[in-house]
């Protein structure tokens, strides 16, 4: 998209609610519903994470926010050799149906907002939600929550990638298509900028590589033959809040105005729901110091405040002690208490877009807008962000930003308190979170157990019949919702699944 000068849209910035929706996409915004308020969790098993999720939910969270293990993102059971020294370490190890009926018992999915952060399997790991739900008795349609389901920013900044660049847009439009008539009120993607953050981006690059990453998933969508209305009103995005107060209150701004003109001019959606850009926003972990942690208290609370002034519809703050360990109870709950302070104390959800029309706000955002808008189509100009992608181009330029910020830190150009100034020998750390290492061998035996019950021909058939419809370019969804029913794995599927695709080697 070619982006027209914004000091011709004066006229447009004036109202939130409207487009192209600069100052926010409901009229009224917090004055009529707060954002939900997420915290982001998973570790060691199923159980013990539940224990978790129903103590934040006793705390006020309004949705939930699932963390899995880094062999159930790259697709590995926990019995295989993959995923040996990673079972349950960042998150939570899923395997099979019986690790979610585990992982969400007495909590009601037809009431709770679910959000999975998962990218490589999450066409997986959705199935496996729907068919709990089933099993729940608890119709899909009333589900409600995001599968973060964007593989570009996997290739881009983040590493768990299964699948080559093709066969995992492929599985990112059969969400799309089937989800569009199944899961009427889940989001089927939520296109991410946090990992490009966090991977050394910049602001401006964080805006323009996450919107170009939209455009990629719109176009392979209308490649597939979705009509744009189906599937662009359960698009989301995913930002990350970083350090720069006002500069980031601008970014989300920009980005709305950005995501709301790509989609009504360049793609020619006649629903604004299609326009609106919804976002989840993430405090920074990047950010978080391992020295004098509680300082992190601090940065976790000017980055939610920026996220809430700029619009976000949903939030997680990091917990203080991220930096050294998992989060413990009291680190999760002290930053869950940061949002409801927010929230409940300090007067800015009485006003919509409270620092819109400062000059220096208005200012910052058109700059913004600007230059996002010349990265988009440069990114145009190599053919998408799918041969960019294929190109390391935005993985070679967010390392040069990496490396202009980290030389900037050594050579104290950038200050970070606790850590290049104001030091502190007599600094002590606080409690720390610790996986139990037994889990490993605990989910092995348990992983047998479950094959040593199950249908063995059953999982034969359901695994011959997904291979079939990979190699034959039909959706897949079906095949692998019957697949899970039965209690077919993760690492199965994806076995599977390689046999047709192949595997990804950057």
């Amino acid at each position: 998209m070619k982006t027209k000068d914004t000091k011709n849209f004066e006229e447009d910035k004036q109202s939130a609610g409207t487009y192209p929706y600069r100052r926010g996409i409901y009229p009224r915004m917090y004055r009529d519903r707060l954002w939900t308020m997420r915290q982001y969790a998973g570790f060691s098993s199923a159980a013990e994470s539940n224990k978790r999720y129903h103590y934040l939910l006793d705390q006020g969270v309004t949705g939930l926010s699932v963390a899995f293990d880094l062999p159930t993102q790259i697709g590995y059971d926990s019995d295989q050799n993959e995923a040996c020294g990673e079972v349950g370490r960042v998150g939570v190890p899923i395997s099979s149906l019986e690790d979610m009926e585990e992982l969400f018992d007495g909590i009601p999915l037809e009431k709770i907002s679910v959000s999975m952060t998962i990218n490589s399997t999450a066409s997986i790991l959705l199935c496996l939600l729907v068919a709990l739900a089933k099993k729940k008795s608890v119709s899909p349609q009333l589900l409600k929550g995001t599968i973060q389901n964007d593989i570009l920013k996997e290739y881009i900044a983040r590493g768990t990638y299964r699948f080559p660049v093709d066969a995992s847009m492929r599985l990112v439009t059969d969400v799309f298509a089937w989800a569009s008539k199944e899961l009427p009120g889940f989001n089927t993607i939520s296109i991410s900028g946090y990992h490009i953050r966090e991977a050394g981006s910049t602001a401006v690059q964080e805006v323009a590589f996450t919107l170009a990453d939209g455009i990629a998933y719109v176009e392979a969508a209308l490649k597939a033959g979705l009509a744009v209305d189906d599937f662009a009103p359960r698009l989301s995005f995913f930002f990350n809040a970083h350090n720069n107060f006002f500069e980031e209150v601008a970014k989300f701004r920009a980005a709305r105005e950005l995501w709301a003109r790509i989609m009504k001019e360049r793609f020619k959606a006649k629903k604004e729901k299609s326009w609106q850009l919804r976002f989840h926003t993430q405090t920074a972990g990047s950010t978080l110091t391992a020295q004098q942690a509680p300082n992190n208290i601090s940065r976790v609370t000017i980055q939610a405040l920026a996220a809430v002034l700029g619009g976000t519809q949903s939030l997680h703050t990091n917990s203080m002690d991220e930096a050294l360990s998992l989060p413990t109870e009291e680190g999760a709950r002290t930053a869950l208490r940061t949002q409801q302070i927010i929230a409940h104390e300090s007067g800015v959800v009485e006003e919509v877009d409270p620092l819109g029309g400062s000059p220096y706000m208005e200012k910052l955002t058109d700059e913004i807008v600007e230059e996002a808008s010349a990265l988009i189509n440069m990114i145009d100009d190599m053919g998408g962000m799918v041969k960019a992608v294929k190109n390391n181009w935005p993985q070679q330029e967010i390392r040069r930003s990496a490396y202009v910020s980290q030389k900037d830190l050594e050579e104290g150009r950038q200050k970070l308190v606790g850590v290049n100034c104001f030091e502190d020998e007599t600094d002590s750390k606080p409690p720390l979170f610790k996986v139990d290492n037994s889990i490993e061998e605990k989910r092995k035996d348990k992983l047998k157990k479950l094959r040593e019950r199950r249908d063995d021909l059953q999982v034969k058939e359901k695994l011959r019949a997904l291979e079939k419809a990979a190699s034959e370019d039909e959706n897949v969804m079906p095949y692998l919702l019957d697949a899970v029913e039965n209690y077919v794995t993760v690492g199965e599927i994806c076995s599977t699944l390689q046999k047709v695709f192949g595997e990804y080697h950057s």
